[in-house]
């Protein structure tokens, strides 16, 4: 076997290397406010390291996002260490590693590898998904936790929901509370909005919008507290751990492996209060998500 190459195949791998290197970076992004304020950080952040950087932030849903980065035609985006039990199906995920933080992300790291995909170090934070009433309801029906409104819904309480159809139909998300607490909501006890986010939903209960009083939320939202809204607690765990982390393709890692030091840097300096805060800027002062994050990674000091 030869050991010599020719200046002309050596020019020829040089150019390919650059165009794979000129290759720009696409981040994607859920359609919530929390997903884009976070897709705007990776975004922000790799741009402030020299990187080129596509923004498809907003792109959509659980699914479509996954799709995408599994099609190559997104690099990076961030996802939730709890969708594991809804990604890997297969794995048979059981509800004590779902609600254990360190043992759902190696979960989800190890199992995504196979897929060429990385998972990057979460955010110490937990954006579970919860039902949600307004002050007025959860006072008078005494309603604190699920374990709460299953009662309250045996004795025939009133209830109406709004939620996405993700909310509703993942085996993991509004079907999980149904198992886990022993009731089954009706056709007519959900109000199914088509792209529907927690601020959106919330605010329909919060305003007894046809006849909704209960809303799909997700734990870190900030409209909760401005909306008069009670999270209801879930004692028996029937929801996952749900810490925010970036995952990126594999090939696009080994591309630019500076990536994971940068965006880990940047994911742990969330806190739950932190990211409540945030998301309340976005859902309830009409700002940009792109506005929000460069203004919380500038007082962190982590961008110019």
């Amino acid at each position: 076997m030869t050991r010599f190459v020719s200046h002309a195949a050596l020019l020829l791998g040089c150019s390919l290397l650059a165009t794979a290197a000129a290759k720009p970076i696409v981040v994607g992004s859920k359609l919530d406010p929390e997903a884009q304020i976070l897709g705007q950080m990776i975004v922000l952040t790799l741009k402030n390291a020299g990187l080129d950087v596509t923004d498809k932030t907003n792109l959509g849903d659980t699914g479509v996002n996954r799709k995408a980065i599994l099609a190559g035609e997104i690099d990076v985006y961030p996802e939730y260490t709890g969708n594991a039990v809804y990604l890997f199906p297969q794995a048979k995920i059981t509800a004590k590693q779902a609600g254990n933080p360190g043992t759902i992300y190696g979960l989800a790291r190890q199992l995504d590898s196979k897929n060429g995909v990385t998972w990057l170090r979460p955010a110490q934070v937990n954006n579970t998904w919860v039902i949600a009433v307004p002050q007025a309801l959860a006072q008078s029906a005494k309603l604190s936790s699920v374990a709460d409104l299953a009662k309250y819904l045996g004795g025939g309480g009133k209830f109406k929901i709004a939620g996405s159809p993700e909310f509703f139909n993942r085996p993991d998300t509004m079907p999980a509370f149904e198992s886990a607490y022993g009731f089954k909501l009706k056709a007519d006890q959900k109000l199914v909005l088509a792209g529907a986010t927690p601020p959106q939903t919330q605010q329909a209960a919060a305003g007894g919008v046809n006849g909704v009083n209960a809303a799909m939320a997700y734990g870190t939202d900030g409209t909760l507290s401005a909306l008069k809204m009670v999270a209801l607690k879930d004692p028996k765990g029937a929801q996952a751990v749900y810490q925010p982390a970036p995952i990126i393709r594999t090939a696009t890692l080994k591309a630019a492996p500076q990536i994971e030091s940068l965006l880990n840097k940047t994911f742990a300096t969330l806190t739950q209060a932190t990211l409540q805060g945030l998301n309340a800027k976005v859902a309830l002062e009409g700002r940009t998500a792109q506005d929000v994050a460069r203004e919380y990674l500038r007082g962190k000091g982590l961008i110019k």
